[in-house]
């Protein structure tokens, strides 16, 4: 299963790192299964419902443009994927950088969707 986790996890990091330039969040919600535990710093969302509802996607200001850039992908094993990842800001006048936020993301996959998502910040 190691390689297929690391194929769904890759596609759904890929698919949220769009959303945080796009602010479209509907290619996400497909990859979560009904029942996900989603979890951050601030408060814990269960199902699908309460992330679609509930979640506050940090999108830049209007001033910047966010990118993504994903460090590697890691199997942890147990269905278990890991991801150390980096949010660079640019400024939209300049494309001159203004800050960054790095962060780590680990994820469970049941059945072919992510059932846990889990966010830290790093650094």
């Amino acid at each position: 299963m190691g390689a297929e986790d690391v194929e769904i996890a890759t596609r759904f990091l890929r698919a949220a790192g769009a959303s945080l330039k796009t602010g479209d969040r509907e290619p996400v919600y497909p990859l979560l299964a009904q029942d996900v535990e989603w979890v951050t710093p601030m408060r814990t969302l269960h199902g699908l419902d309460e992330v679609r509802e509930e979640l506050i996607w940090g999108f830049p200001p209007e001033n910047l443009d966010a990118e993504l850039e994903l460090g590697e992908v890691e199997d942890l094993g147990e269905s278990r994927v890991g991801c150390d990842f980096r949010e660079v800001y640019r400024w939209k006048e300049t494309g001159e950088f203004a800050h960054e936020r790095r962060r780590r993301v680990e994820v469970t996959i049941r059945d072919g969707r992510i059932s846990r998502y889990e966010m830290r910040v790093v650094g």
